[in-house]
């Protein structure tokens, strides 16, 4: 794919840091590299630091001009003397803090086909805060100057510096942050403070964008552009659908600990330009556009879904996620990773057992050593065997860690459980089937005002069914998405659904291993609501985050199901009632080893 490469020419030469080198005129400063990885011979406190703003080609703000991307820049004096160097990109909507706003109501009722619900009632932020004051930084910002790469600051249309509409991750938040990669190869243009023409001759155009949360899911959607020079990215706790952030198969689903927070809350919270007037149309047309009532995925939805576009991506991807992230859900990085890797992207992951985090502050020396040898190969083209690295780096129950060839593990198969009756307490959850015969059907009553962990701690309720296998004779290892295939009726036109992993320790305590939720009245389509009618039988479908997670010896694998997930789901009041009918119900799990591992365990 390159055709060049740096290999051992700077391997095993010691070079002095740059400042240090004899004065040759013709002969500009040199990055170094040892162990295929490039040194620190730059002095990061040494450093060119301006500000830009970039043209963008679009007019988010609808004032007649091109919106401009405000930028900081910092590069080692080093390209001063000729040195050219590639750019660490990191865009964020967030650099000049946040306004205190007001997430919605969730103890509202459900939708229901041609009923009527009163609009929610205005949003107001309490408070407003202005552009940054401040340089910007960034803990890699030392890392990577003194190494031989410029680190780049691009702030999200809408905040800070820069002008244009905070969109929450449509296509003018995608064509801003993409337009500095333009810039730094030449295709865009810019100004400086002075409003002289800035150009980035110190730059070689090779780009990459990285960052966690938000600061990760702009590098997924400007390489969905397929934008030539953005060489590689590493998103990190990274949003690949909006959709999936906010909504789940038709259901209103929050982030976790941001119940009512949605796509108008966050664009009011990033809105931070000067002008707090102009943008305030848009962001009243996102809370229209992004339908809390019904939760259908729609065209608002579907230009915020970065996976439609996989097929553009020509950066390398490597993949962060926290298994126990609950607010950027696992599954946000795992479907990414398995459609770029379908595709044949270049591909890497990273799973680790912490939530919404960066792995600096859990593996630092590996993880830079990981970072490095990244970078170095894909903007300096280095020949240090990276992209021939086992694929998968994941971090265990006990915090070790292991490389594996791929993820899912390979041999990982699909294997069914099926539920006894028993529910309200705790039935049966079998490699067997229900002896056939009369339908058994199980009970319950929704009750919102319960957690799923409550729920799972009950002894028996009438507000779930709980089904567990025996305990574990040996580790059994669950590596993708789990499914659960249900049965189901309801008394009422509108519920929601909660599928629930556990694992049940010895001692009796449980932990949830994964959820997942579903609005039964988008059982055919995300994009479609078929009303329900009460008393019906409905085949409904749901599927949970991905995970990867060790069940010990003498663990037992449960599962719970709910109707409203009290942390996650709208809270409707209680009693609506759902029948689950066992005999043609199933729990799909992703076993390491398929059937015979899963049966070795249980027997």
């Amino acid at each position: 794919m390159r055709v060049a490469r740096l290999a051992a020419l700077f391997t095993a030469v010691l070079v002095l840091p740059a400042t240090a080198l004899p004065a040759q005129a013709d002969t500009p400063p040199a990055p170094v590299f040892k162990d295929g990885q490039a040194q620190p011979v730059f002095d990061p406190a040494d450093v060119i630091r301006e500000n830009v703003w970039v043209t963008a080609p679009v007019d988010s703000d609808g004032d007649g001009k091109d919106d401009l991307v405000h930028a900081e820049v910092v590069r080692p004096r080093a390209t001063q003397q000729g040195m050219k160097v590639p750019v660490v990109y990191q865009a964020s909507p967030y650099y000049a803090g946040g306004n205190d706003v007001a997430n919605h109501n969730v103890d509202v009722e459900l939708y229901v086909p041609g009923a009527k619900r009163a609009p929610a009632g205005p949003r107001i932020a309490t408070r407003s805060v202005g552009p940054n004051a401040v340089p910007i930084s960034w803990r890699y910002q030392d890392y990577f100057t003194a190494r031989g790469f410029a680190v780049v600051y691009g702030e999200s249309l809408g905040s800070g510096q820069s002008t244009g509409c905070p969109s929450t991750g449509d296509v003018n938040e995608t064509i801003g942050a993409k337009s500095i990669v333009d810039w730094l190869n030449g295709r865009a243009t810019a100004r400086d403070a002075a409003g002289k023409a800035a150009v980035a001759d110190w730059s070689t155009g090779k780009t990459g964008m990285m960052g966690v949360s938000y600061n990760g899911t702009l590098p997924n959607a400007v390489a969905s552009t397929g934008v030539e020079g953005l060489e590689t990215i590493v998103p990190i706790a990274a949003i690949s659908s909006w959709y999936d952030y906010y909504r789940n198969d038709g259901a209103v689903v929050a982030a976790g600990g941001f119940q009512g927070e949605d796509a108008d809350v966050l664009a009011d919270y990033v809105y931070t330009r000067q002008d707090r007037a102009v943008c305030r149309p848009l962001i009243d047309s996102i809370a229209v556009d992004q339908d809390r009532v019904t939760g259908d995925y729609s065209p608002f939805w579907d230009v915020r879904n970065y996976r439609n576009d996989v097929n553009k991506v020509r950066a390398s991807v490597l993949v962060v996620h926290g298994l126990g992230d609950w607010n950027v859900k696992t599954d946000q990085g795992t479907r990414w990773y398995e459609m770029l890797k379908a595709r044949g992207v270049e591909h890497k992951i990273w799973l680790h057992q912490a939530g919404h985090a960066d792995p600096y502050s859990l593996r630092r020396d590996v993880w830079l050593t990981t970072l490095n040898k990244w970078m170095s190969h894909y903007l300096y083209d280095v020949d240090n065997g990276i992209e021939r690295e086992p694929k998968a780096t994941i971090q265990r129950e006990d915090k070790s860690w292991v490389d594996e060839p791929e993820w899912p593990l390979p041999g990982t198969e699909d294997v069914k459980l099926y539920p006894w009756p028993g529910g309200s307490s705790k039935g049966t959850l079998d490699t067997r089937k229900p002896v056939p015969g009369k339908p058994a059907v199980e009970k319950l009553a929704d009750d919102a005002s319960k957690t799923i962990e409550q729920l799972a701690d009950a002894a028996s309720s009438g507000n779930r069914l709980l089904y567990s296998t025996s305990a574990a004779k040996q580790p059994v290892r669950l590596s993708g998405t789990a499914k659960a295939g249900l049965s189901v009726s309801f008394d009422k036109p509108a519920a929601n659904v909660t599928a629930v992993l556990v694992d049940r320790a010895p001692d009796g305590t449980a932990k949830v291993i994964s959820r997942g939720w579903t609005d039964p009245q988008n059982r055919r389509d995300p994009a479609r609501t078929d009303p329900i009618t009460p008393g019906e039988s409905y085949r409904v479908e749901v599927e949970l985050v991905a995970k990867d997670y060790l069940l010990a010896a003498g663990h037992k694998i449960e599962f719970l199901l709910a109707s409203s997930d009290h942390d996650y789901t709208l809270r409707p009041k209680p009693g609506a009632g759902v029948a689950l009918e066992l005999n043609r119900t199933s729990v799909v799990l992703p076993v390491a080893g398929g059937k015979p591992a899963l049966r070795a365990a249980f027997g």
